[in-house]
């Protein structure tokens, strides 16, 4: 059914009304404005403005005489104020095309060449990327409007989750949009000219060094730590030591004027870490591709609460791909009476779960609502299309 809304005009001294059957009143000294307007034939419903809010036209402050301005005038004056609004966003504003990224603005720990960069161009192959000294730093440069998105590492297939990249998930109400896995290739890095059994020492980051330690063996050469393999690489370009290397990527390499001496050093092959892209508006579900949705609750006390919270997934076939459990950074411990004497204490958990299904489904809706039951607390944290790693 369509709807009609035409203004009707009221100031202190004179009542005009409009064509529409409605009645318009204006108190101007309580400031209220009360309107009922019709919205069909058949029924009329009443709209009430907040109080203390001034509706649209000033003039409603001063009489048609003080104005010297008809009904008619004003009326077109409304409608032309309404024209300049912005329109509606449609899901087609919300989704980059390819090719469409060249103005988006990505924060990331670390310096060029970070394997957090080569995710970020992963995902948008033409975008901006902004160095960040620290994580917190790349979540604050997306709240503050200087960056569109930021991109977080929170997995590696060898090394595990990145707990404190967890820890920043719930405290920032930023929305994941996107997951991009990158299979890492670990390279062995010197100055220009060097060979590889020049090298004594290489520098990289720990988990990189761990990642690497039979090469590293293999090969006779100390494992020193550094910030990140970025700055492992900058620093061996920057001293010139042909007996210094570093681990890092490819493109590191590429940015840094250093030779690649192995690639591919990682003891495991297969090696992937995976990111998230961050931003400040979710993104809106479909259904035209596998999604998957990231969340964080926290149960009441009892016993089998955590099976039945995990039993509303299985129920509707929703895979669980990822669950991993912090515990709560404001209340890390909860007191438990004893049934025998005295009490008990346990960590109080935050449970982080990613299921394989879009909240656009009537499915993952009911999920939702039936783990509503058991939890005290909970967050929808993304809903994304999958990155399949081929």
């Amino acid at each position: 059914m369509a709807l009609r809304c035409l203004p009707n005009w009221v100031c202190p001294q004179t009542t005009h009304r409009s064509p529409l059957v409605g009645l318009a009143e204006f108190d101007s000294k309580r400031r209220r404005f009360c309107l009922w307007e019709c919205s069909s034939s058949a029924s009329q419903r009443a709209v009430t403005a907040i109080e203390g809010e001034i509706p649209y036209g000033r003039e409603l402050k001063k009489s048609s005489e003080e104005m010297g301005l008809t009904q008619e005038t004003r009326s077109v004056a409304f409608h032309r104020d309404l024209s300049m609004l912005p329109k509606p966003l449609t899901a087609s504003n919300l989704y980059s095309s390819d090719g469409d990224d060249s103005k988006v603005q990505i924060s990331f720990q670390g310096i060029p060449g970070a394997y957090s960069e080569t995710a970020a161009l992963k995902a948008y192959p033409n975008c901006e990327t902004v160095p960040c000294e620290q994580f917190e730093a790349a979540f604050q440069a997306v709240e503050l409007w200087l960056v569109d998105k930021a991109v977080l590492p929170i997995e590696n297939s060898i090394g595990g989750s990145i707990h404190r990249n967890y820890d920043l998930l719930l405290r920032h109400r930023l929305h994941i949009v996107q997951e991009v896995q990158l299979p890492v290739n670990h390279c062995l890095l010197g100055v220009p000219g060097v060979k590889k059994e020049e090298i004594k020492c290489v520098l990289s980051h720990p988990q990189a060094l761990d990642q690497c330690v039979n090469s590293l063996n293999n090969l006779g050469i100390q494992r020193v730590s550094a910030k990140d393999t970025a700055t492992a690489a900058q620093t061996v370009s920057s001293s010139g030591k042909r007996d210094v290397g570093a681990i890092a990527s490819v493109r590191a390499a590429n940015i840094y004027g250093l030779d690649i001496l192995a690639e591919n050093i990682q003891d495991d092959a297969n090696n992937v870490t995976r990111f998230l892209i961050l931003a400040r508006e979710p993104m809106i579900p479909r259904t035209d591709r596998p999604y998957k949705t990231s969340i964080v609750f926290s149960l009441e006390e009892g016993p089998g609460v955590l099976f039945k919270a995990l039993a509303v997934f299985a129920l509707r076939s929703i895979n669980l791909s990822k669950i991993e459990s912090r515990p709560q950074r404001r209340r890390p411990l909860r007191v438990v009476d004893g049934s025998n004497h005295g009490s008990a204490k346990y960590f109080d958990y935050l449970f982080y779960i990613d299921f394989e299904a879009s909240m656009a489904e009537i499915r993952a809706q009911h999920a939702l609502g039936h783990l509503q039951e058991f939890a005290s607390f909970i967050r929808i944290l993304g809903c994304y299309p999958m990155d399949l790693v081929r």
